[in-house]
């Protein structure tokens, strides 16, 4: 480790908490229905919109109505992009007359694209035409997105509001989101790609001669405006197969730091968002530094396994670091930060690749996606996964001093915390159940690529990656098969949804709640206290559900490593 690998943690840091009140500020008065510096130009756009789809905007929904509306959306989501897919071969914008997707895999990817999960049994650019990736990648990355920022908003309405039955309308919600925070930043974010030599066209793939004299095909179409939302919506899916390690979607160290700014920005500001609406902004910042809290912790363990490399290598006297798999142009040090970062929020772009960490380097990337990305977490899904965990710490608060929990001006009863538990449990289900399932079942532990705990964790890792809507990928494991890629769009499925239907009902339960005012007996949840108390519900619920499966992989190949065995 070295004084300039810190100084670049501490820069990242710094400047992510000073966006936070600047990109939450704006997202408030956007979600308030307030005039804001594009509404000249995008309200009678916006209003159009409306009268298209016969959306009343005054009319508000109830917390039922609006996740059944969330639903059907996606629904026909699914639809559209499962159906572009599979007549992939006789759909224009195809170059390289790209065939049809194979019917298991084309329901994996359409699962994966409306969940905001984006992971990829498949290399984008030996897979998909041009027109998939525009308008039906590209297009599910925004809507996606702005999903789980509304669902987060709404959640946020459930703790602010009180006495009502509504928590805002969905349509207005979403069409507010696209048109004013993701849409207007993508295009500035996506011309400053291109600028940087990031490609940004419809025109053939390249032949090229090397010096050599070898005949070589260099794939390139519109890259930058993928890019730009596979970041900033945390949704990771890339337009080649390397994805962030590639030249193309990455092509400086400038753009991977922004990149990684963009992964953060808009689900810290959420949690700016959340102190605006509920009156209080020292609860958003509570928040704040618990994600970041643990984020930093995450940042530190990793950075110190892989500068410190390997017992092995160590031995024979090569030290430096762990290198293998990581792009020399960033380094040691950026190579761990975008990986906790990625890990950190539901976003899967990678810029190195995490089977080739060390045991404990690529463990932290996996323990942040199986606490539920909720360090920063991906856009809107990392907001209401934290609050549902704080839930469940006022509720052990108020066991400690014997009266009824509260958080914001609301007392949280057994409804609460009942839907609470009932979506912190999802994802164990679904993690530790298919990982189980696969590494008995012959034909899927066939896939995999390595024997012993690293192959143990590269299962793991995948069902984690997907359940917890991550998309990136441990590498390792052939995972376009009909056994993974059906399970794995089952838990993409369970991992988003059945996660959001009991946050709404909580944000419902809510808002129909009269606010009670502070007592001397309230527990204070703005001071460092609770920030301690809610980071360590957090590492205890996923050390007690978790530790198990990984001390039979990345802890016990540590172990096994320090022995002088690998796998």
């Amino acid at each position: 480790m070295t004084l300039i690998g810190w100084l670049q943690i501490i820069l990242y840091v710094a400047i992510v908490v000073a966006l936070t009140p600047l990109a939450g500020g704006y997202m408030t008065r956007v979600f308030n229905g307030e005039r804001t510096l594009l509404s000249f130009v995008l309200r009678p756009l916006e209003v159009t919109l409306y009268r298209i789809g016969g959306v009343d905007e005054t009319r508000e929904q109830y917390w039922l109505t609006y996740t059944g509306a969330m639903l059907l959306f996606h629904v026909g989501g699914f639809v559209i992009l499962y159906a572009l897919l599979r007549l992939q071969a006789v759909l224009p914008f195809n170059p390289v007359e790209q065939g049809a997707v194979p019917a298991d895999l084309s329901f994996n990817t359409a699962m994966s694209f409306i969940t905001n999960t984006n992971w990829q049994n498949y290399g984008g650019e030996s897979t998909m035409s041009y027109l998939v990736q525009m308008f039906g990648l590209t297009h599910q990355n925004f809507l996606s997105a702005a999903t789980g920022i509304v669902l987060a908003v709404a959640l946020i309405r459930g703790f602010a509001r009180a006495s009502v039955k509504t928590v805002g309308n969905f349509w207005v919600d979403i069409t507010r989101c696209t048109l004013y925070i993701l849409i207007p930043i993508c295009i500035p974010y996506a011309l400053f790609l291109v600028w940087q030599g990031m490609p940004q066209t419809l025109g053939a793939y390249v032949e090229a001669t090397t010096l050599e004299g070898a005949k070589q095909t260099i794939a390139v179409g519109p890259v930058a405006s993928q890019v730009a939302i596979k970041m900033l919506g945390t949704n990771g899916g890339g337009f080649f197969n390397a994805n962030a390690a590639h030249p193309f979607e990455n092509p400086n160290a400038l753009t991977n730091f922004v990149q990684m700014l963009s992964i953060f920005v808009l689900g810290a500001g959420l949690t700016n968002v959340f102190g605006r609406m509920v009156g209080n902004q020292r609860q958003g910042y509570a928040l704040l530094a618990a994600m970041m809290a643990l984020f930093v912790m995450g940042v530190a363990v990793t950075y110190w396994a892989e500068a410190n490399g390997t017992a092995i290598f160590n031995s024979l006297g090569i030290d430096g670091g762990n290198m293998e798999g990581k792009e020399v142009r960033f380094g040691i040090v950026a190579s761990a930060l975008f990986a906790v970062i990625t890990t950190a929020a539901s976003c899967g772009a990678v810029n190195a690749m995490h089977d080739s960490f060390t045991a404990l380097g690529g463990m932290i990337p996996l323990l942040n996606i199986q606490l539920g990305e909720i360090i920063i977490g991906g856009v809107g899904a990392g907001l209401y996964g934290m609050l549902l965990f704080v839930i469940l710490t006022v509720f052990v608060a108020g066991l400690m001093v014997g009266r009824t929990p509260e958080y914001v001006g609301k007392k949280i009863e057994a409804k609460e915390v009942k839907m609470a538990m009932l979506a912190v449990l999802i994802l164990p289900l679904m993690i530790l159940g298919w990982t189980a399932i696969a590494v008995v079942y012959p034909p899927a532990a066939a896939s995999m690529a390595n024997a012993g705990p690293h192959g143990f964790t590269e299962v793991l890792y995948a069902y984690s990656s997907q359940t917890g809507n991550n998309g990136s990928a441990f590498a390792g494991l052939t995972g376009n098969t009909p056994f993974y890629n059906t399970s794995g769009a089952v838990a993409m499925f369970v991992g988003r949804f059945w996660m959001i239907v009991p946050a709404m009902a909580i944000a419902g339960s809510l808002a129909m709640k009269k606010s009670v005012a502070a007592s001397n007996g309230t527990f204070p949840t703005t001071g460092a206290l609770f920030v301690g108390l809610l980071v360590g519900v957090i590492l205890i619920v996923g050390g007690l559900t978790f530790f198990p499966a990984l001390a039979l992989g990345p802890i016990v190949e540590h172990l096994a490593m320090q022995a002088g065995t690998v796998f």
